[in-house]
C-alpha cells in the first residue's frame, strides 16, 4: 500500500519515468513471446529459435537498467532524516523501490500480453494474413501457459531484483589507513587519496589553518634546542616567567614538565632557588586543531575500472574477429551467429567498465594547461559525476558502434528478423539514450547545493550553462572517435 500511495503522488516527471520502464518491460515481453512462437510454430528448427531467444537478452538487459537508473532518481525512496522513528528505514525504502519497479514493469508485461494476443487473433477472431507474422506469433496453436508466465515474470524480477541490490542498505565501512597508489595515476592497483569535496582547497580558511599548524610545528624544535642550551643548574639565574624559564622545562622529547615531573629538582638549601622554582611556569601556547576529514574512508578512484574495460573490449573485438573469420559475412537471410552475441556483449561490458575511467580523464584533460575559471569548472564537475555519469556514456557508445556496424554489413537490407528485429533495435537504444538522460538528471540533482553556492557567490548563470557546453563538447571530442574506431574494428571480420 505504501509503494501505491508513493506512486500516486509523484510528480508528473516521475511518472513518465515509471512509464518509460513500462513501455521498456512490454517491448521485451512481446519479443520474448515472438520467440516462443517461433519455436512453437517451427519445432524442427530448435537452434534458430533458440537464437532468437538469445538475442532477446539485449532488450531485456536494457530494460533492466533503465530500471535501475529511474529507481535511482526516484525522490520518493530517498532515505531522510527522521524516517527511520516511523519504521521507514533503508531497508525499508529499498524494498518500496523494489515494489514500485515491479509494478511498473509487470503492468508493461500485461500490456505485451494483450498486444501478443491481439495481433495473433485470439482476442478479436481474425487471424493475420501475413505468413511471416504468422510463423512468429504462432497462429492456430495453444500457448502454454508456464511457459507465458515464465517469459512474462522475466522483465519484472529481473528489475526488482537488480534495484534492491543497487539499493539495498550499505554498513559504513571502518576508518583504515589509506594504501599507497598503485602503478601510474590512471592504473588499477591500490586505492586513492581520500575524497575531496568539490571546492575544500579554496574554502576560506582551510589554507590559512593549515599554514598555522606548519608554523606551530616549526616552533617546537626550536625551544627544545633552547632547553638544551640552558644548564639544569643556571636555572636559579633566570628569572621567573622569562622565555627561558618556560624553554627550561622543556624535556629532551618536546613535552613540557612540570614541577612535580622534573627530573633536576632544586638544593633544599638555596631558598633563592626553591621560590623561583615555585613559580608557576607560563602556559603553553594551544595546539592548532587538526584540519576535519572531508571523508574518514578511502575510496577506489573511478579510473580502476579502466584497464578491465579495456582487456574486456579487447576480448569482445578478439571473439568477433574469430567469430567473423571462421562463419563469414551474414547475408540478409540469416541471423548473426552466437560468437557475434558473444563478442559485443563482451564489446558492450568493456565500454560500460572503461566509461568511467574515460570520463574522469576527460576532466583531467580539461584541466590540463592552465585553465581558467570555465574548464576548471567543467574539468572538476566531471571528474565528481565520472561514476555515475560514465557506465551509461560507455553504454551508448557500444549501441552506437553496433549500428554502424550493422548498417555497414547489412548494407541497407535489414536484418533477417525483419520488423522484430527492428523493434529489438530502438528497445535497446531507446532505453540507453533513456539511461543516459536520467543519469544526467541524477547528476544534476546531485550538484544542487553546488551550483546554488556558486549563484549566491556572484557566478552568472551564463558560465554554468557554458560549462555544461564545455563539458559536452568534450565527452563528444573523446566517445566520437572511440566509438568509431570501435565499429571499424568490429566490421572488420564481417564485411569481407
Amino acid at each position: 500500500m505504501l509503494a501505491l500511495r508513493l506512486t500516486r503522488t509523484a510528480h508528473l516527471a516521475v511518472h513518465l519515468r515509471r512509464l518509460l520502464v513500462a513501455v521498456a518491460s512490454a517491448g521485451t515481453g512481446f519479443l520474448l513471446l515472438c520467440a516462443l512462437g517461433h519455436a512453437l510454430s517451427h519445432p524442427d528448427a530448435p537452434g534458430a529459435s533458440a537464437l532468437r531467444l538469445a538475442w532477446c537478452a539485449a532488450p531485456l538487459t536494457a530494460a533492466v537498467y533503465l530500471a535501475v537508473a529511474v529507481a535511482r532518481t526516484d525522490p520518493g525512496t530517498r532515505p531522510r532524516s527522521g524516517l527511520s522513528a516511523i519504521g521507514l528505514g533503508p531497508g525499508r525504502l529499498m524494498a518500496v523501490s523494489a515494489t514500485t519497479t515491479a509494478l511498473s514493469a509487470a503492468l508493461g508485461s500485461v500490456a505485451a500480453l494483450l498486444a501478443f494476443l491481439y495481433l495473433r487473433g485470439s482476442l478479436t477472431g481474425r487471424p493475420p494474413s501475413d505468413r511471416v507474422a504468422a510463423d512468429a506469433l504462432a497462429v492456430g496453436q495453444s500457448l502454454p501457459a508456464p511457459a507465458v508466465l515464465t517469459l512474462l515474470v522475466l522483465a519484472p524480477a529481473l528489475a526488482s531484483a537488480a534495484v534492491a541490490h543497487t539499493l539495498r542498505p550499505r554498513d559504513p565501512r571502518p576508518a583504515a589507513a589509506p594504501a599507497p597508489r598503485g602503478y601510474g595515476r590512471f592504473g588499477a592497483y591500490g586505492w586513492g587519496k581520500a575524497r575531496e569535496t568539490f571546492g575544500a582547497y579554496g574554502r576560506y580558511g582551510a589554507r590559512t589553518a593549515m599554514a598555522a599548524g606548519s608554523r606551530a610545528a616549526a616552533a617546537v624544535p626550536a625551544d627544545t634546542s633552547a632547553a638544551a642550551a640552558v644548564p639544569a643548574d643556571s636555572r636559579a639565574a633566570v628569572p621567573a616567567g622569562s622565555r627561558a624559564a618556560g624553554a627550561a622545562r622543556v624535556g629532551a622529547g618536546g613535552t613540557l614538565q612540570t614541577q612535580a615531573s622534573d627530573t633536576h629538582p632544586p638544593a633544599p638549601a638555596d631558598v633563592t632557588t626553591q621560590t623561583l622554582d615555585a613559580a608557576p611556569a607560563p602556559a603553553p601556547a594551544p595546539a592548532p586543531a587538526p584540519a576535519p576529514e572531508t571523508e574518514p574512508t578511502p575510496r577506489p578512484q573511478n579510473t580502476t575500472t579502466l584497464p578491465w574495460g579495456i582487456a574486456v573490449l579487447t576480448a569482445g573485438l578478439t571473439v568477433e574477429t574469430y567469430t567473423g573469420n571462421a562463419a563469414g559475412a551474414p547475408t540478409p537471410g540469416t541471423a548473426p551467429s552466437a560468437g557475434v552475441l558473444i563478442g559485443w556483449a563482451l564489446t558492450a561490458l568493456g565500454l560500460a567498465l572503461a566509461g568511467p575511467g574515460l570520463t574522469h580523464l576527460c576532466g583531467r584533460l580539461l584541466q590540463a594547461a592552465r585553465p581558467g575559471a570555465l574548464r576548471l569548472l567543467a574539468g572538476r564537475v566531471l571528474m565528481e559525476e565520472s561514476q555515475r555519469v560514465g557506465r551509461p556514456l560507455g553504454v551508448v557508445a557500444a549501441v552506437a558502434a553496433a549500428a554502424y556496424v550493422t548498417t555497414t554489413v547489412y548494407d541497407g537490407d535489414g536484418p533477417a528478423f525483419g520488423p522484430l528485429s527492428t523493434l529489438g533495435a530502438l528497445l535497446v537504444a531507446g532505453c540507453t539514450v533513456a539511461t543516459l538522460l536520467t543519469a544526467a538528471v541524477e547528476a544534476r540533482h546531485a550538484r544542487a547545493d553546488t551550483t546554488d553556492a556558486l549563484l549566491r557567490l556572484g557566478a552568472p548563470p551564463a558560465t554554468l550553462r557554458a560549462a555544461a557546453a564545455v563539458r559536452a563538447a568534450a565527452l563528444l571530442a573523446l566517445f566520437g572517435p572511440l566509438v568509431l574506431i570501435v565499429a571499424v574494428l568490429a566490421a572488420l571480420p564481417l564485411d569481407h
